[in-house]
Parts: structure tokens; sequence; C-alpha cells
């Protein structure tokens, strides 16, 4: 009998990214190709163009709403669970808990189990699937916060602490910057959790894709868009923003904003400075290192791959524990709500 040929044969980063050769796709190519399974919705992660694309079928309705006609040639729904065989490959999705109709993608071939991560976070989310972690052979694993000075936050204190200065400041509006899928969809549902149940206002590149979580089943309460409204009707609101609105000209508009900012990256103070926040958040989409070192574990993999983001100590950790640790350093991954 011939022995299995180790995964690194069969599955490699090239020039579009991660390629499975013989499934002939790649896993969230940073380039149009021909065929492509895509994690989620993200930009870094789903591009335009592709011949195929191959995803859930949520990630493929926000890519529609994101990319109209170039979301794909053609697009094919997989439910989380079910098996798919490509050529000699089984494919299967598993839910990752990063966002709305995220997903792992396991690659089963000769007997042998990848999972390719994509992004992912391991609290529980109202507003997606939460992670599965499953026991492969090799995992790859995203690294964006692999530091261990990183270490989020629970989400109901950072929850309680908006809510608090929402309540200690009646006069002034609460200006938030989120990304704008995911992080604001997630943070209005947690907000919605802990019982806030007035009016959100969202600025307007954050209304379509609230509307679109909607139609798909998740529930964000009344929200309102930021348009002719008066200044004095928005004292002790709330008004979500993409980051980079936070300091445009509408802004000036609310009655002397309490600047907010939803991220992981909150827990390096610099980055708030920089930004001029004054109540920062840290509420991240993305694991942190416990959730890291935590998944490593509970997949059960003798190698682990990891993919962007802080390579260097998550591979060395790797290696303290006796498994395999590579960095495959695949370009065009962004940072979180960079």
């Amino acid at each position: 009998m011939s022995p299995q040929p180790h995964p690194e044969t069969w599955i490699s980063p090239d020039t579009c990214g991660l390629y499975c050769a013989p499934g002939g796709f790649y896993i969230d190519p940073h380039r149009a190709v021909d065929s492509a399974i895509v994690t989620h919705g993200h930009g870094d992660h789903a591009r335009p163009g592709h011949g195929a694309v191959l995803a859930t079928s949520q990630t493929i309705d926000i890519m529609k709403v994101r990319y109209g006609g170039d979301a794909g040639a053609r697009l094919q729904s997989l439910a989380l669970g079910e098996a798919l065989r490509i050529n000699d490959v089984t494919v299967r999705l598993a839910p990752a808990g990063h966002i709305l109709g995220s997903a792992q993608v396991v690659i089963e071939y000769h007997g042998q189990t990848v999972v390719v991560s994509g992004d992912y976070k391991r609290r529980a989310d109202p507003t997606c699937a939460q992670f599965e972690p499953v026991p492969c052979d090799i995992f790859v694993t995203e690294a964006t916060f692999g530091l261990p000075v990183f270490r989020h936050e629970p989400d109901d204190t950072e929850i309680s602490r908006l809510l608090a200065s929402v309540a200690a400041f009646p006069d002034r509006a609460h200006l938030i910057g989120v990304y704008g899928l995911g992080k604001c969809q997630r943070l209005i549902a947690l907000l919605r959790a802990a019982g806030y149940d007035a009016p959100i206002w969202l600025h307007g590149a954050l209304v379509t894709l609230c509307e679109l979580y909607e139609q798909l089943g998740v529930v964000l309460g009344p929200l309102k868009p930021f348009a002719d409204v008066d200044r004095k009707d928005l004292a002790g609101q709330i008004v979500m923003a993409p980051p980079g609105a936070l300091r445009d000209r509408w802004s000036r508009r609310l009655p002397d904003p309490v600047t907010v900012f939803a991220s992981g990256w909150m827990r390096v103070r610099q980055r708030a400075r920089q930004r001029g926040v004054e109540l920062p958040l840290v509420l991240s989409d993305h694991a942190d290192w416990d959730e890291l070192i935590q998944t490593i574990d509970d997949v059960k993999a003798p190698e682990i791959w990891v993919t962007h983001g802080r390579e260097d100590a998550l591979v060395h950790y790797i290696g303290s524990t006796g498994r395999i640790g590579r960095a495959l350093a695949l370009v065009g991954r962004e940072d979180e709500d960079e």
C-alpha cells in the first residue's frame, strides 16, 4: 500500500491564494480565478469576478449585494454540514462564527482532512452560527490577534460601558465607528439583547447590509437612516457610521458627539488616541489569543498553518506544544476594521 501524500503536495499557496489541486479550486483567492470557495463576505476574502463561486447561501447573498453581476459567473450555495464531491475531493462547510454566513472549509482527500478556518471567533454571536471545531490533520488558521496581549473583553462588559455612557450624557449623541458588514449588525443585536430598544441611527453606507441581515432573518429592531434629521433629535441617541466617516463633515450635525469605536484594536490605546476615540470598545469578530490557543487544542491537528496576522508568535507557540507550525504569509488579507 502506497503512503498517503502529505497535504502540502495537494493544497498549497500560489500567486492567487490557497489552491487545492485535486479539486481544482482556490479558497478565498485574492484575485479572480476560475473556481473559488469563499469563506465569508468581507472584501479581503470575497473578491469579485470569479468564474465559479461556492459558499453558504448567506455569503452568496452578501456578495450579490456588494458586487451585483460581478459576484461570480456561476454561484452555488452549500449548506453547513452538507458534503459535496468535487473531482476526487469531498468538501463541506462548518460554522466559523465570524459574521453571517461565515464558514470553515473542510477538505477530505485520500483519507486526510484539512480545515481552512477563514476568519473566526469563538464567542456566541446573535447574528451568526457559532464556531464548531472540526478535528483534522492540518488546521489552517488566521492570527489577526495572534499575540498574548490581545485578550478581548466579554461582550456584555463592553455593551454595559456603552449604555452607561449613553445614560450619563443624555445631551450628547454617541457616534460609533463600526465595520459595515458584521460588526454593525452584531453591535446592534448585542444592544437589543441588553434591553436597548430605542431607534438606532445609521449612516447611509450601513443601511443596505442591515436590510439584508433582516431579510435573512436577523432581527435588528428599529433603525433609522441618518438623513434630514434635526440636530436636537439626536441628543442621547446612538448613531453608527463606517470608521472612515467618524470625522466627516456630516458628523458635525451631531450634538457634541461622544466618539466611540468598536474593534479588537481598541485594546491598543495608541490606536484609540490616533482616531480621537473617547470611548473605545474592545469588540472583535476575530479570535483573541486565548481563543486561538483553545482552537488549536480543540481541533487536535498535529500540524497548523497560519495564513495571516501576527504569525510569528503563534507559530512559536505551536512549536512549543510539539506540533508543526508553518506561516503561509498569504497576501491580500487586511486587519480588522483597517
